[in-house]
C-alpha cells in the first residue's frame, strides 16, 4: 500500500487541524464582565464584538451571546453554531492572547460565509 507524504499513518493531510475545544470558550461571569466593559468595541450589523487583551499570549477564546430576541431556540441555536464554525476556520489568523466576545443583535440567520467575513472585518 502506497501513502502520499503528505499524510501521516492515519490518513490525515499534514495540516494543521482546526478544532475549537473547551479551552477556547469563554466562560465564567468575571471574564465575560471584563471583555464587555473594558475590551475594544467593534460593530457591522448585527454582530458587536468585544475584544480585550490577556497578558498571557495562550490561544484566543471566544464567548457568543445570543438573546431571547433573536428567535426561538432553534434559530439562536442556528446563528451560535453557525459562529462558531466561521471563528474555527479562521482563528489561525487572529492575534494570539486575545478574548472575544460576540453580541448578536435580531436578525434572520445568515450564511456561515457571511458570518466569516463579518468576522474576518470584525477581529483585526
Amino acid at each position: 500500500m502506497n501513502h502520499d507524504s503528505d499524510q501521516d499513518k492515519d490518513g490525515r493531510s499534514g495540516a494543521p487541524r482546526l478544532t475549537l475545544g473547551r479551552a477556547q470558550r469563554l466562560k465564567g461571569k468575571k471574564i465575560i464582565n471584563a471583555a464587555y466593559k473594558q475590551g475594544k468595541r467593534r460593530v457591522s450589523h448585527p454582530l458587536t464584538v468585544h475584544g480585550l487583551r490577556r497578558e498571557d499570549n495562550g490561544k484566543s477564546r471566544l464567548g457568543i451571546s445570543v438573546g431571547r430576541k433573536v428567535g426561538n431556540s432553534v434559530q439562536r441555536n442556528l446563528i451560535k453554531r453557525r459562529i462558531r464554525e466561521a471563528y474555527r476556520t479562521m482563528q489561525n489568523e487572529l492575534p494570539e492572547g486575545t478574548d472575544w466576545l460576540v453580541l448578536v443583535r435580531p436578525h434572520q440567520a445568515l450564511a456561515m460565509r457571511t458570518y466569516q467575513e463579518k468576522l474576518r472585518q470584525l477581529l483585526r
